[in-house]
């Protein structure tokens, strides 16, 4: 067939067989996508001289406010070192505090300032008007698929980390 689904011999189960130039495809899909998903975000940061670091840095501290530096560390998957500087920066531009942890005064938790989700609502809200858009035009049936698909693509540990992270509600 010509979309790419073929039968099983025996099983009579349709499943989908992909050429290595149908998967070169999804590959360059996938970076011109990212690529758009991130234009918005970016032209913000820019104005600021934040990256995207500082981006995925207060987006998961608004997601789950209270978060430890160590939790952060382990869904960014950043070095101490560089998730350091980007918090260092977040925290003297006044858009990230650092709470000494109650338990334990080890801990640093993190949460954002008024200012800090302000510019966490600007970034977000331009990357939903494009998700939005594509969702609607993509249909129901597409988008469970590029969720899945996605989902496929995480590995155990990170689908742990996204799995706890989505039931969190945050």
């Amino acid at each position: 067939m010509a979309d790419g689904r073929t039968s099983g011999p025996s099983s009579g189960e349709s499943l989908l067989y992909l050429t290595d130039e149908q998967l070169r495809q999804g590959i360059e899909a996938m970076f011109f996508a990212y690529r758009g998903f991130t234009a918005d975000p970016d032209r913000i940061l820019g104005d600021l001289t934040y990256g995207r670091a500082h981006h995925r840095a207060v987006h998961f501290i608004n997601r789950a406010p209270g978060t430890t530096v160590n939790n952060l560390l382990h869904i960014l998957g950043v070095t101490k070192q560089s998730l350091n500087r980007v918090l260092r920066k977040l925290m003297e531009d006044g858009l990230v505090e650092s709470r000494v942890g109650t338990s334990d005064k080890r801990e640093r938790h993190l949460h954002l300032t008024d200012e800090g989700r302000n510019l966490e609502a600007r970034l977000s809200d331009a990357q939903r008007a494009r998700m939005r858009a594509a969702f609607r035009d993509a249909g129901p049936e597409a988008v469970a698929g590029f969720r899945t698909v996605l989902e496929a693509m995480m590995d155990t540990e990170m689908q742990r980390t996204y799995t706890k992270l989505k039931e969190s509600g945050a």
